[in-house]
């Protein structure tokens, strides 16, 4: 008998979740676009780089910049091919210009492109209309995943609404210019731990923003670490976001914060242990209910393993090896 794939069995057409790695490292110059794509190499494909068109451009030069991050991601540098770029904002002059330099340059190489600082639906909704315009100009056939920055009082305003838009993969929160929002309201302490998680109004907007992701099959990217090079907040931070937040991804800005956030973010051992024996007894059942220590297991279970499966993957977690010969 011929065994069914769980991405056959369990899903029947759903769209699944995202699987993508729980880490995004930012880099803007080409000195550590380079250094982040040679970083891959070192550690492993676990996170991905978002070559920064929006803070890493200085003003005048926006065009070169977008030129250097094609060159740069056509180059055999680009190992990998887990790499995105962030754009500037629907305010600025250079935005189209951006898209129409990346998209035309790397559209079938680009992992996402990231949109910062929108105050309203309608903002992403035009830009990510202009992103699929100008792919089809280009003869590119996929859709180039699209993330969101919730940094605004009106994009967490209309959080829900801007999860539903085509192409979306993640929802970023953006917690430095949301707290400068707040006009002085929310202390400067709370863009740092413990403030970013226990200042009621940054804890509101963070639990809106994974409701608003998750419940339209979105993933939640938490904002930076401002603590460089300690590795301990790193992780911390990491582990409270993803614990008591249900974040599934997060930002770095330092190389030391990448293996930190990797570490806390990639699924329980135990979890990736069992889950790997309870599906291939699940394979071996046609996916129908199996007893696994004791207790009762079923599609809804199978599902949950499976993905978690998929993220140990990507994270570089070891994956039994009957489980990894079967699906993977």
């Amino acid at each position: 008998m011929a065994l069914t794939h769980p991405n056959e069995a369990l899903f029947g057409g759903e769209k699944p979740f995202p699987i993508i790695p729980c880490c995004e490292h930012f880099a803007g110059s080409e000195k550590l676009i380079t250094k982040a794509l040679g970083m891959q190499d070192t550690i492993g494909p676990v996170f991905d780089i978002t070559c920064d068109c929006e803070d890493g451009a200085a003003a005048g030069q926006e065009v070169e910049h977008a030129e250097m991050i094609v060159r740069v991601l056509n180059s055999d540098l680009n190992v990998h091919k887990m790499a995105g770029a962030r754009i500037h904002d629907y305010t600025h002059s250079h935005w189209k210009t951006d898209i129409d330099i990346l998209v035309a340059g790397a559209g079938n190489l680009l992992s996402y492109i990231t949109i910062p600082k929108s105050t309203n639906y309608e903002q992403p909704k035009e830009m990510i209309a202009y992103i699929q315009k100008v792919a089809k100009e280009n003869n590119i056939d996929r859709e180039i995943p699209v993330h969101i920055l919730i940094e605004t009082h009106g994009a967490l305003a209309d959080v829900h609404k801007i999860a539903t838009l085509p192409w979306i993969q993640v929802l970023d929160f953006g917690l430095m210019d949301f707290v400068s929002g707040y006009h002085g309201a929310i202390p400067a302490s709370a863009m740092r731990s413990p403030g970013q998680f226990e200042h009621r109004q940054l804890s509101r907007a963070k639990s809106e923003l994974v409701a608003a992701a998750i419940g339209n099959g979105v993933v939640p990217a938490h904002n930076v670490t401002l603590d460089l090079k300690n590795e301990e907040v790193t992780r911390s931070d990491a582990s409270r976001a993803r614990n008591e937040f249900g974040f599934l991804r997060m930002w770095s800005i330092y190389p030391t914060q990448i293996p930190a956030i990797v570490d806390a973010m990639k699924p329980n051992f135990e979890e990736v242990q069992d889950g790997a024996e309870i599906l291939v007894l699940a394979q071996d059942a046609d996916w129908g209910p199996i007893q696994f220590k004791g207790e009762l297991h079923d599609r809804a279970t199978y599902r949950y393993f499976w993905e978690i499966l998929q993220v140990a993957k990507v994270s570089g977690q070891d994956i039994p090896a009957e489980a990894l010969k079967r699906f993977f």
